[in-house]
Parts: structure tokens; C-alpha cells; sequence
């Protein structure tokens, strides 16, 4: 039973962690408050709370952010605890002290700890005081760009400039050789004053053969300090974590001793309670070695691949939170923890990999897992993807006895995810998650951006991907018998004519029905013969090919205006139609090489040209920023700009026109 300091917490937060943290919180008796923006206004996370306060605008400035607002919500509905989940304001001092001055519990850390280790440079500076390896680097107070440059060249290129406040891998660039490193440096700068408010950084060397692996502690106000092993976060993108998973492969119980050591050491550092994460830099050139790894970086919260941990200790983390914020010693002693079997997670993303993983946004129209898998999500069909958020649209998470039957399982549900109404990383992750060299333990950091280009290979759309669109959008159902129910002809067979776009593409097709529930797609370069073919709701599934292979699709129809709109999911590919306007000759596509697009939804922060400036095809005409990471716009061809539609600052819709070109004279 928890000691009875609090009985209603309020969630400051959204999405996947918001509903995650409330579903342990139910789960022990507690209450939950939820607070929301206008754009969350219906998010499920609000639903799921037993209270919901309104904070402001959709912007997180307004709202999340608002340390005021959040204060008054939680007096106002009594709660006594206030859980800042990640991101947001769960690494912010000044928040934590100011929940304390009210009253109230903060679930997490001391604001002393979070200071601690809150700025990379001083974190770095007291754990080799403490005993912890580091990475060799610069992480003082100079700053000047000369001064930073000549720090690169002594430490050895490659070097890695890093902001020094915040994480998830903003402010942070890899530089190969000196005539990179001022525009790196720039860009890190800005990119950290825009995400933390602070354009410190420091300078350290870059392994070469890198991986990431982490160690889960935790600490309780009685001062014990305990670990819940080492997670492998080495696939990532841009710094950014994609694949998560647990144990780290290769770990021999003399490494994992000397790491979680290590962890412990810096945990006890700084008196820490609460949920952490030590990371450290380790060399993957070779085996692991006791002596092969460096401290990166403290997260003073809950980590967004905490299921992982859970998954192979059996241990509810955010359980474990509360019952120490509400002043418990630690559910265990270090001997009664342990670990069995392995387990990843993937973070789905409404985000497209073909067009550099630029954001998304949308309405979710269809949204299914694999109900085997552990599926952590905060949204629902029909709920919106907005520009205002990182968007993040689930954590996808297996388990099993070993390494490989867990990534199968993850391979397997990842190809059973089903997001109809915007792009997502869907197929880039069960790529990855297939991908020789990961499958064999051989991988770095560097994996991802080796072989990217294979990753985001986009898939040619199949003829019974056109098929099964193709049911959807004639609404053929099997029974009764398919020729009695459609098309007949007095001469012949019957059929159907159908015409289905996907992007660009246009997709002219014939359907023939035959007897028994079998039909026909002609009009490519091979027909595609169906046979038992049926439906159930979402579902379609028919025998297929010499081998008369068993076939499922799940099909997402919807109608916007006078187009339906389909998402066909097959043999783990997803592909997007819409039936043609029927008044309309055309596919609607036009040459727009006068005019550049935004290819996002998100904020201009730069412009580099002005009307009746000469252009050369690209020359970089500005930036633009959306979730904290930059994008620059090219010029698509040489020309003279006619107009300059945006300004800097201003929110601009993905598509929208921001420079317009006319031709060179001559």
C-alpha cells in the first residue's frame, strides 16, 4: 500500500507519456488531473484523466510550458503531486522548486540534482571529479569561435559540438574537418538557443565506432541507490533514438559490473532520487571492454524507452516513481532485481523518411497494432497530427526468451501497423528492424546514416496492393457470388473499371469477377488472380498465386470532398490512393518550378534573399524550423526571385508558397 501523502496527481504533460503515467496512477488508486491546449482540446489523454483543465494555446509557450498555469490547475482540483513525465518542464529547476514553494510534490528529482547535471559542460566537469570516465573535450566557459576551433584541432577531428543544456540530440553536430566547423557551430548554436534558451556548447571528441548504451537508476529520500541494468539506444538518427532495446548485445557480466558501477557512482554524486538515466559513449570498434566506456549525459527523468527495462525486470518504473516521491524507500534491494529475456521498442513517428524525414501532420483516418505487442500510444483514430508537437504516434515494444525472437516479434508488428492519414516511419523501421547487420549484433551509432538511402527506399506499388484498393473502392463484397452483383455483361465476363491515383502515378485497372468468389485485376503487366476471396469489416484476405498463398490486407477507406481516400496495408507495405475526381481529366499536378513550397508545416527563421535577386539552382533561400530541428529551402532552378511570400518568423502550412521565381533576362 502507498504511504498516503497524495491520493490525486496532476500530469503535466500530453500524449503517449501523459496516458502512460495515468495508467499506472489507476491502477494504484490515484486520481489523475490531465491539462491541455486548444489543440489537445479532445487528445485521448483528456479523456482518460478523471479531471482536465484547460492551459492555453496550442503553442507550448501558452501552455505546457506555462508553469503558472499548471500550479493553478493543480489547486484548483486538489491535486498534491504534480508528474512532469519527459520533455516539456520535467528537467527545468526552477519549475521543480516552484511546485515545492506551493505545497505541492514534485514526482522526480531534486531541483539541486536536475541543476547537477542539467548543463553538460559542469556535468561532465563533477562526475570525473567523482571518479566516472569521460569523453577528452573542452567544457569551459570560453566561447569565442576562434577560440572553440582551435580546441577542435587540438582534441582531433572528427569532433562533436554539443549545446550544452537539453538533450534528445538538438544543438549537436558532427564535424569531419576544420572548414566545417564554424558553420556547424552556428547551426548548433542557434539550434540550442531555439530549444533550451542557451547557445553554450561544448567540444568533445567523436568515437568513431560508437554505441550508446544507458543505465536505468534510481534513488529514494532514505539514500539507496540501485540500477535496473543497461539499455542499447545505438540506432539513431541525427542523434536522435529510433530503436531502443534491453539487455545491450554483447554485454559480459564484467562490463555490465563496471558500467552500472560507474552509473551508481554518478547517481550518488549528487544524492539522487527518483528515475534517471546515466548515459555513456562506448567504443563498439571490438568486444566491450570495462575500460571502453565514457560518461555523455544524465537525464534527470523517466525515459521515453523505459518500457524496455520493464519489460525484462517485470518492474512498473512509473509505479516505482510514486511510491518514492511519496516518501518509500526503493520496492527492492539491488539482489532482488533481475533481468530475463530481451526486448525492444520503436518509436513510430508521423514523419517521412523519402523527403528527409520531414514532420507530418494529418487526421488519423485508421490507426491499428498488432495485438501482440505491447502498443504505448496517446492518440486514437480520427485524432489529429499537429504541427505544435513532437510527433511521435506510438512506442511499439516486444518481448522474448532472446535477442532474435524479440526483433522478430518486432519485425512482425511493425509490419501489422496500420496508419491511414499521414506518412509515417512504419516500413523505415521494419527495414531496420530486419537489417542484416543489426540482426547479427554488428552496429554502431553510425547504421542508420551508412545505409540510409536503402532504408527509405520507397516501395513500387504492387498490383495486389492496386487489387485490394481496387475491392475497396468498387465496395465489392464476396457474397453474394461476385458476378451477380456487379458489371454483368450478356457477352463475356463481368468487370469493373477502375481508376486509382498514388501520388503522381495514375493506375488504370479492370476487375473480372468469376465464380466461387474469385476475381481478376487486369491492365498491368501481369493480371492478379484472387481466389476465396473475403471480407470481414477492415479485413480482406484471398488465396493468391501457383502456391495459393494465404493474403491479408487491411483496407482504410474515407471520403474528403468528393475523393475517397484509401490506405492499403499488404505484405507489411503501406500505400495511399484516392480514386480520381470524376470531373476532372487530369491527376491535379502542375509543374511549380516558379515557386518554392514550404515542405513543412512550421516557422521561417531565416531568408537569405529579397525580390530581384539572382538565384543559381541550390542556392539556399532560407530555413525553416518545426519539433526544434532546422530545414532549408533551395532553390529549384536558376532565375530572378519575383517575390519573397513569407517573412521571418511567420508560420507557414507545408505547401505554401514562400518564393516565387521569374526567368533569368537573356
Amino acid at each position: 500500500m502507498m504511504k498516503q501523502l497524495f491520493d490525486k496527481i496532476l500530469v503535466a504533460n500530453r500524449g503517449e507519456i501523459a496516458c502512460r503515467i495515468m495508467q499506472t496512477a489507476k491502477r494504484l488508486g490515484l486520481r489523475t488531473v490531465a491539462v491541455y491546449s486548444d489543440a489537445d482540446a479532445s487528445a485521448r489523454h483528456v479523456s482518460l484523466a478523471d479531471e482536465a483543465v484547460y492551459i492555453g494555446g496550442s503553442s507550448p509557450a501558452e501552455s505546457y510550458l506555462r508553469v503558472e498555469a499548471i500550479l493553478d490547475a493543480a489547486r484548483r482540483t486538489g491535486a498534491r503531486a504534480i508528474h512532469p513525465g519527459y520533455g516539456f518542464l520535467s528537467e527545468n529547476p526552477d519549475f521543480v522548486e516552484a511546485v515545492e514553494a506551493a505545497g505541492l510534490v514534485f514526482i522526480g528529482p531534486s531541483a539541486q540534482s536536475i541543476r547537477a547535471m542539467g548543463l553538460k559542460d559542469e556535468a561532465k566537469l563533477l562526475m570525473e571529479k567523482a571518479g566516472v570516465p569521460v569523453v577528452p573535450g573542452y567544457q569551459g566557459a570560453e566561447q569565442g569561435e576562434d577560440f572553440l576551433a582551435q580546441w577542435a584541432d587540438r582534441i582531433g577531428y572528427p569532433v562533436l559540438i554539443k549545446a550544452r543544456a537539453g538533450g534528445g540530440g538538438k544543438g549537436m553536430r558532427k564535424v569531419d574537418d576544420p572548414a566545417s566547423f564554424r558553420a556547424a557551430l552556428a547551426s548548433a548554436r542557434r539550434e540550442g538557443k531555439a530549444a533550451f534558451g542557451d547557445d553554450h556548447v561544448l567540444v568533445e571528441k567523436y568515437i568513431t565506432t560508437p554505441r550508446h548504451i544507458e543505465v536505468q537508476v534510481f534513488g529514494d529520500s532514505h539514500g539507496n541507490v540501485v540500477h535496473l541494468f543497461e539499455r542499447d539506444c545505438s540506432l539513431q538518427r541525427r542523434h536522435q533514438k529510433v530503436i531502443e532495446e534491453a539487455p545491450a548485445p554483447g554485454m559480459s557480466d564484467e562490463v555490465r559490473k563496471a558500467l552500472t558501477d560507474a552509473a551508481l557512482t554518478a547517481a550518488r554524486a549528487i544524492r539522487y532520487r527518483g528515475a534517471g538515466t546515466i548515459e555513456f559513449i562506448v567504443d563498439g570498434a571490438g568486444p566491450l571492454r570495462p575500460d571502453g566506456f565514457w560518461f555523455m549525459e544524465m537525464n534527470t527523468r523517466l525515459q521515453v524507452e523505459h518500457p524496455v527495462t520493464e519489460a525484462i525486470t517485470g518492474l512498473d518504473l512509473v509505479e516505482w516513481q510514486l511510491r518514492i516521491a511519496a516518501g518509500e524507500p526503493l520496492p527492492c534491494r539491488q539482489e532482488e532485481i533481475s533481468m530475463s529475456g530481451h526486448a525492444f521498442e520503436a518509436r513510430l513517428y508521423a514523419e517521412d523518411p523519402a523527403n528527409d524525414f520531414l514532420p507530418a501532420t494529418g487526421q488519423l483516418h485508421a490507426l491499428t497494432f498488432d495485438e501482440n505487442a505491447r502498443n504505448d500510444t496517446g492518440v486514437r483514430s480520427g485524432d489529429v497530427i499537429s504541427p505544435w508537437y513532437d510527433p511521435m504516434i506510438a512506442k511499439i515494444i516486444t518481448r522474448g526468451e532472446n535477442r532474435t525472437e524479440a526483433l522478430s516479434r518486432l519485425h512482425h508488428a511493425l509490419t501489422q501497423t496500420h496508419v491511414a492519414g499521414t506518412v509515417t516511419n512504419a516500413a523505415f523501421l521494419a527495414r531496420l528492424a530486419s537489417h542484416e547487420g543489426f540482426c547479427n549484433e554488428q552496429f554502431d551509432t553510425g547504421l542508420i546514416e551508412r545505409d540510409l538511402k536503402g532504408l527509405c527506399q520507397t516501395p513500387a506499388v504492387s498490383e495486389l496492393h492496386l487489387a485490394f484498393a481496387a475491392i475497396a473502392a468498387l465496395d465489392i463484397r464476396p457474397h453474394p457470388p461476385l458476378a451477380a452483383h456487379r458489371g454483368w455483361r450478356l457477352w463475356g465476363e463481368a468487370k469493373s473499371d477502375v481508376k486509382l491515383l498514388a501520388g503522381p502515378e495514375i493506375y488504370e485497372r479492370s476487375v473480372i469477377y468469376h465464380a466461387d468468389n474469385a476475381l481478376s485485376l487486369a491492365g498491368g503487366e501481369e493480371p492478379v488472380d484472387l481466389l476465396e476471396l473475403e471480407r470481414d469489416g477492415a479485413w480482406l484476405t484471398a488465396r493468391y498465386g501457383p502456391t495459393r498463398r494465404l493474403i491479408k490486407a487491411h483496407v482504410c477507406q474515407t471520403v474528403v470532398g468528393d475523393k475517397m481516400h484509401l490506405s492499403v496495408l499488404c505484405d507489411g507495405i503501406c500505400h495511399a490512393f484516392h480514386c480520381q475526381d470524376a470531373r476532372s481529366g487530369s491527376s491535379g499536378h502542375s509543374d511549380k518550378s516558379d515557386a518554392v513550397t514550404a515542405p513543412m508545416t512550421g516557422i521561417v527563421i531565416e531568408l537569405s534573399v529579397s525580390p530581384g535577386d539572382v538565384v543559381r539552382k541550390g542556392d539556399s533561400l532560407g530555413i525553416m524550423e518545426a519539433m526544434k530541428m532546422e530545414t532549408s529551402f533551395t532553390a529549384p532552378r536558376d532565375g530572378v526571385v519575383a517575390d519573397v511570400c513569407c517573412a521571418v518568423g511567420a508560420a507557414v502550412e507545408g505547401g505554401a508558397v514562400l518564393v516565387s521565381f521569374v526567368e533569368l533576362a537573356g
